[in-house]
């Protein structure tokens, strides 16, 4: 179903998941078209954001953010087009970047809304990919935390997706040797062949952790965790003295309903961070560093324009569609930055 200038599709929260997330918790309804009143603007959503942050929203269980609302909409990053406005700083046909969440219309006071500048207009969807919140998160985590130096070793798992296609460039770009994991042969090819990456090795093979102790001889310095699960037991061995680990997510374990089965291995850990003088610090993109966003567009915006970084995108068409493509991110089925195509470019 198109967007049309009388019905609003909204995705709705029709239930709370039980481990991973099925069609059935998702509802799609349509009702009327909002409408501006003063110092308001109507957007139609062009492009929609999905990232693994949401799974957590949709859960009840205490967080950094709010859960979604059962019956409301699910929040999402977009990238919008102005369709009418009683604002003085926006204009009928602005882009802007919002947070409008899964459904075609959306009003805003403009207080949470940002025009794209004139060059991003090419493609307004990379506001969504590297020059927005993953590669944000990618950049500032790495840079800041990870704080990497000429000839160390950086791991970082799902090296084709959205954040850490950015960590492994940029580690590149700083003279890092540059080693990712991700799920199948075609990503790592991509990671290798496209992105630059020194070695990528697929989790899938059966004599994985033996292969990540191959390509990393001189142990690892710095882990970017975007992950967690198996990818980190193997990585723990590998951990050099001082190595950091800027923690972002732990996409394996959102789904969890209890602790897996097996031996505690949180003491074992924690004297590891303690001998080897580790330092793991999670972060908030948006609230530990909203405020140096500009200082990360400054760094990356000449990189992208120069192609020295990229972010594969995986565009899916039709709003209807988001709920599937969602679980599929989930489940790794995505191939770079997850995007949702709602409605035309045009006005």
């Amino acid at each position: 179903m198109n967007q049309n200038k009388h019905i609003n599709r909204r995705i709705v929260l029709a239930s709370r998941p039980t481990g991973a997330p099925v069609p059935g918790n998702f509802r799609l309804e349509t009702s009327d078209i909002p409408q501006p009143g003063d110092r308001q603007v109507l957007l139609r959503t062009v492009f929609l954001s999905l990232d693994p942050y949401m799974r957590g929203r949709m859960s009840a269980a205490e967080s950094y953010a709010s859960p979604v609302e059962l019956d409301a909409v699910m929040g999402a990053g977009t990238v919008s087009r102005v369709e009418t406005s009683n604002h003085p700083d926006f204009a009928p046909g602005d882009w802007v970047l919002g947070y409008a969440g899964w459904q075609d219309y959306a009003l805003s006071d403009g207080g949470d809304i940002k025009k794209l500048p004139a060059d991003a207009l090419a493609h307004p969807s990379r506001a969504l990919g590297v020059l927005g919140m993953p590669g944000f998160t990618g950049y500032m985590g790495l840079m800041d935390i990870g704080q990497p130096k000429p000839g160390e070793t950086l791991v970082v798992a799902a090296a084709s997706g959205a954040v850490g296609s950015v960590v492994g460039q940029v580690a590149r770009l700083e003279g890092c040797r540059t080693v990712g994991i991700a799920g199948g042969k075609d990503k790592c090819r991509y990671a290798m062949e496209t992105l630059g990456f020194d070695a990528c090795i697929d989790r899938r093979d059966a004599d994985f952790a033996e292969q990540l102790a191959r390509a990393c001889p001189r142990g690892i310095d710095i882990y970017f965790e975007n992950v967690g699960g198996a990818v980190f037991d193997a990585v723990i061995p590998l951990l050099n003295t001082s190595a950091r680990i800027p923690l972002c997510g732990l996409i394996a374990n959102y789904n969890m309903e209890a602790l897996p089965d097996g031996k505690d291995r949180l003491p074992f850990l924690q004297a590891l961070v303690l001998r080897k003088r580790i330092r793991m610090q999670g972060f908030i993109i948006s609230l530990d560093y909203g405020h140096r966003y500009d200082e990360f567009i400054q760094a990356m915006g000449p990189w992208v324009n120069a192609g020295k970084v990229q972010m594969r995108e995986d565009r899916i068409d039709g709003l209807e569609h988001a709920p599937l493509a969602f679980i599929g991110l989930l489940a790794g089925k995505n191939f770079g930055k997850l995007v949702v195509r709602v409605g035309s470019d045009s006005l």
